[in-house]
């Protein structure tokens, strides 16, 4: 099942504002690292199923390292934590770049990041 589609904006409180209003979904409080300063984000759902997640990271922006806007990571759930481990364990076998092994985030989630073949990131969580 897919968890989340996450994407990246300059203008946080514009993108939310859009996703709100003309498509009814809410959103959580909002989510800011102190981890990665500079990085804040929101999740907003029509309810049970599958979450948007709205991110912004000022140094992102500025650095030109990764898009400062658009798509940014798919996220499936795979059920539970196990599950997780799991997975990671056998895509590093066949030989897929981990681009980070499975942990709790600062935002709640078990997750693992993998490079699809095509190199889009994917995040693993329970």
């Amino acid at each position: 099942m897919i968890a989340h589609v996450g994407i990246y904006t300059k203008d946080l409180e514009r993108l939310r504002a859009f996703y709100e209003n003309y498509f009814s979904m809410t959103s959580n409080e909002k989510y800011q690292s102190k981890r990665n300063p500079g990085f804040e984000s929101y999740f907003l759902s029509f309810g049970d199923g599958t979450k948007l997640e709205l991110m912004t990271l000022t140094t992102l922006a500025e650095s030109n390292l990764l898009p400062a806007v658009g798509l940014h990571h798919l996220a499936f759930s795979v059920g539970n934590r196990k599950k997780v481990d799991e997975l990671v364990i056998r895509l590093r076998e066949d030989g897929y770049s981990i681009m980070s092994d499975p942990r709790m985030t600062g935002d709640n989630y078990y997750e693992a990041v993998v490079k699809d073949p095509d190199g889009n990131l994917v995040e693993i969580t329970e």
